[in-house]
């Protein structure tokens, strides 16, 4: 969502998180800053690094931390004409996300069941069950969410995309999601280090959504965010990713440099007989010029 709510509003959220992770997180042994709850640099990047390989914890590892870019230039317009129709099946992204995250929905006659009129909406943000109708006064009971802001997007990354991949973005489903719509403008455009779930138990679901978008679309965390995502996460550190995201592949690491003084270190290290090409290789280890070294 990227209303920005009012500076009252926000200093209430940025309160309620801080307690909510306080609270949440007491006699946590990573626990560092008593004050604030939210864990450490030193004790983020450890729970990280513990963490069960393709979990959403370990995943917070592959994104890249920086600070927020101005939010210069930004406009929902650049990420497309409204709600489009990633999966070409006729039917909008809001539509799709709503029969998906809807239960008893309805839709409207003639629409090809792409239009819905009501439905029972099990809001993941409250704990609510809210009823949804279609209406002027009425469809803005439960508003669709990007889990990860687009104006957030923008200050992390989007800025560089081209305009199919920001119009994908605001269409993805793996960002979005059917919620209460008072708490989906409260959110504003925060990130996880200024905003979460009133509903404790969402939480862990909440900020791995998170990661997973951010690790597809390349988007960077700020350290404050990275913290307070690991803290969620450190309570549930084998939460998965959602929807069949897998974690990339970490990067290879760089070739270690090998580098033998003669032939008794080649022996010592177990590598000889040495052959040329293999790394250590040194001419000067081939007295006859076979080709191998170290042979005796």
């Amino acid at each position: 969502m990227s209303v920005r709510p009012g500076s009252i509003a926000r200093r209430i959220a940025a309160g309620a998180l801080t307690l909510a992770l306080a609270g949440g997180l007491v006699g946590c042994e990573l626990l560092q800053d008593a004050g604030t709850g939210v864990l450490s640099d030193e004790a983020a990047v450890d729970a990280i690094a513990a963490a069960p390989p393709g979990s959403a914890l370990a995943t917070v590892g592959q994104v890249e931390v920086k600070g927020r870019a101005p939010r210069t230039g930004y406009e929902r317009d650049l990420f497309g004409d409204g709600w489009g129709d990633p999966d070409r099946n006729g039917c909008d992204a809001r539509n799709d996300i709503l029969a998906r995250d809807l239960t008893g929905e309805t839709f409207r006659p003639g629409s090809n069941d792409c239009v819905v009129l009501t439905g029972t909406l099990a809001d993941p943000y409250s704990g609510r069950t809210i009823d949804f109708r279609r209406g002027q006064d009425t469809s803005d009971d439960v508003q669709i969410d990007h889990v990860v802001a687009v104006s957030d997007a923008w200050q992390k990354g989007a800025q560089q995309w081209d305009a199919g991949t920001r119009v994908a973005f605001y269409n993805d489903p793996l960002n979005l999601l059917a919620v209460d719509g008072g708490l989906n403008m409260q959110k504003g455009d925060g990130d996880a280090a200024t905003w979460l779930p009133p509903a404790t138990g969402y939480r862990c679901a909440y900020v791995a959504r998170q990661v997973a978008v951010k690790v597809e679309y390349g988007l960077w965390m700020t350290r404050a965010e990275r913290n307070a995502v690991a803290t969620v996460l450190s309570t549930c550190p084998e939460e998965p990713l959602p929807d069949g995201v897998t974690a990339p592949a970490p990067e290879p690491a760089p070739p270690t440099e090998v580098a033998y003084a003669d032939c008794a270190a080649v022996r010592a290290a177990g590598a000889a007989p040495i052959h040329r090409g293999d790394p250590g290789w040194r001419d000067t280890f081939d007295g006859d010029g076979d080709g191998v070294g170290c042979e005796s």
